[in-house]
């Protein structure tokens, strides 16, 4: 499952990106831990409390420590308690499981002892996959969700996690798109995601341990993009469903909602897409989204899981001034990236002729 890249420059720079620097910044620094052994570092050295060093390093501390308790209970009143997670009880039903991030979370599920159903139209790519149960389904088709739908409940029992990954990328100017085309882009992004919510929620309401519903939409949904007209305006319906759905479930505070907004994927989805920018706008591996996915399942919260780091301040985008957004968009190269666009085609030659994927 380990796509190659795009191309890219080769520099000792490369790995380099601001959320690395973030992520060590919040595990020293900005980690209240780490904050308070400074002062006590300094404490161990005889320093008076009245010292520049131990106010400087006390003010901190305490600058981080309200930071961290601000952000747990920003969190607490967004998205109520949690629930709680059994893992030998729960259902994970997972769309587009067979590759990809959804095969990775379904892995990592099955191998810990849960109950996971992948439905897709594709094999699965990995055969050796322990724990899930595989059932061939087209989400774009109503009869076949229903009737897949009934025999998960048969054979496997009430579905308590529903994650919504399936998705599809045409890759084409709106003009050179034909009419087939952006239906089954439309029908596959956001349509299914509907019907599979209306299928399986009503199942999570009457279950007295409640449920999750995650739904992997995209930055581009914020944004746009040339070439990618319907899968933006997909990926934005799937967003404003997502927080409509929340808000209507607030009277069921029993089931969680979690909303994944990534940049771009190192998966055969968007093989061949060229980022301009590695290092304001790294490319995010399956597996650190797989993680951030995981955990907030099985701490049984709701959450809004934005990466990289721009991901999550991507609203800020609208807020600035409309020339200053054609500037950010002209030099952060958002509207030339799919011009080296294979996709999961170019995956598939690439196979055939030998080459790694």
């Amino acid at each position: 499952m380990n796509h190659p890249q795009p191309p890219m420059r080769n520099s000792w720079f490369a790995p380099l990106s601001v959320d690395l620097f973030l992520k060590v910044l919040n595990v020293t620094l900005l980690h209240p831990f780490v904050a308070w052994i400074i002062p006590l570092c300094f404490r161990a050295e005889h320093q008076a409390m009245t010292t520049k060093p131990m106010i400087v390093s006390i003010t901190w501390a305490v600058f981080v420590t309200l930071l961290w308790m601000g952000n747990v209970l920003s969190h607490k009143i967004a998205y109520g308690m949690h629930r709680e997670v059994d893992l030998s009880e729960e259902v994970i039903v997972i769309t587009g499981g067979a590759s990809g991030l959804g095969l990775l979370i379904a892995e990592v599920y099955g191998m810990r002892g849960a109950t996971v159903a992948v439905l897709d139209t594709a094999d699965l790519e990995s055969t050796d996959a322990r724990g899930i149960t595989y059932y061939k389904c087209d989400v774009r088709d109503k009869a076949q969700i229903a009737r897949v739908a009934a025999e998960i409940e048969r054979d496997l029992g009430t579905p308590t996690v529903l994650i919504n990954n399936a998705g599809v990328v045409i890759g084409k100017k709106l003009l050179d798109m034909e009419l087939d085309e952006v239906d089954k882009s439309i029908t596959t992004n956001l349509l299914a995601h509907f019907y599979m919510i209306k299928t399986f929620l009503p199942g999570m309401i009457r279950n007295d341990t409640g449920g999750t519903i995650v739904t992997v939409s995209s930055v581009i949904g914020h944004l746009g993009a040339a070439r990618l007209a319907d899968y933006a305006a997909a990926k934005a319906g799937v967003t404003a469903l997502h927080k409509s759905l929340a808000a209507e479930l607030q009277e069921y505070p029993e089931i969680k909602t979690i909303l994944v907004t990534p940049g771009q994927l190192s998966t055969p989805l968007f093989y061949g897409v060229k980022t301009p920018n590695t290092f304001i706008a790294p490319v995010v591996e399956p597996i650190e989204v797989a993680k951030e996915v995981i955990k907030a399942i099985d701490l049984g919260l709701s959450d809004h899981i934005g990466m990289p780091l721009y991901a999550r301040w991507v609203d800020w985008y609208n807020v600035l001034p409309v020339g200053l957004q054609k500037i950010a968009r002209k030099l952060s190269g958002i509207d030339n990236g799919m011009t080296t666009f294979v996709g999961r085609r170019g995956t598939e030659l690439s196979e055939k002729n030998g080459s790694l994927i």
